[in-house]
């Protein structure tokens, strides 16, 4: 389960059990089919970029999708949705939060 204070979840390309997760580009399938679920909303062409909420990326050699509280916050039922994928496939989920930019170095 994932607190309400996390800002951010990590889905984790690894199963409960530590198996890698496939298909290899499961977490781009995974983002692009939130790609409309952004701030404004979806408008034309928001289809070929990845939301702000739900990016791909890899971690420590790690697939993941990091999926920010935002989308919970305009759309509950997407953000069922993604944790609903990872419940499903048995999928790692790692909780975080936002830290502040250290400031520059002077």
């Amino acid at each position: 389960m994932v607190s309400n204070n996390a800002k951010e979840v990590f889905i984790q390309g690894i199963t409960q059990d530590g198996r890698t997760f496939r298909p290899s580009d499961w977490a781009e399938r995974l983002a692009g089919v939130m790609s409309p679920f952004r701030p404004g909303g979806a408008s034309p062409g928001s289809h070929l970029s990845y939301s702000p909420w739900c990016i791909p990326t890899t971690l420590g050699g790690v697939k993941c999708v990091v999926v920010h509280s935002d989308l919970r916050d305009y759309d509950v039922m997407a953000w069922d949705f993604v944790m609903n994928f990872a419940r499903d496939n048995g999928l790692q989920l790692a909780e975080a939060c936002l830290l502040p930019d250290p400031p520059p170095a002077k």
